[in-house]
């Protein structure tokens, strides 16, 4: 299955028109009629908008067959304005000792 049917499968699904995932993406209702009529697919920048509109994760979209397994990973992608970004970026400018503060801390809640 290719990613624009998968995106028209995950609009479908979630009773999306063209129309709305156009004005939610910005993308134009042409260049989306034509993933369908020419079996194209999104350019790769368009992916993570495609997927905040669809609500879906990068995941969803780009694999196939991968199931939950696929869901189970070592590694997360964030959104910039998110919290838990804004964490992470305060987190990486923090000194070793600072670091390892926090995460005795962060042990400490999560044992409670």
């Amino acid at each position: 299955m290719t990613i624009s049917e998968k995106i028209f499968d995950f609009m479908s699904e979630k009773n999306i028109s063209q129309k709305e995932f156009a004005e939610r993406t910005g993308i134009s209702q042409s260049t989306i009629s034509d993933w369908k009529r020419k079996g194209t697919n999104p350019a790769a920048d368009k992916i993570m908008v495609i997927c905040d509109a669809l609500d879906i994760s990068v995941y969803d979209l780009l694999n196939e067959g991968q199931g939950e397994r696929f869901r189970q990973l070592d590694y997360m992608i964030i959104h910039k304005d998110s919290e838990e970004y804004i964490l992470l970026k305060k987190f990486q400018n923090m000194s070793r000792n600072s670091k390892e503060r926090l995460h005795g801390y962060l042990e400490a809640l999560n044992s409670k």
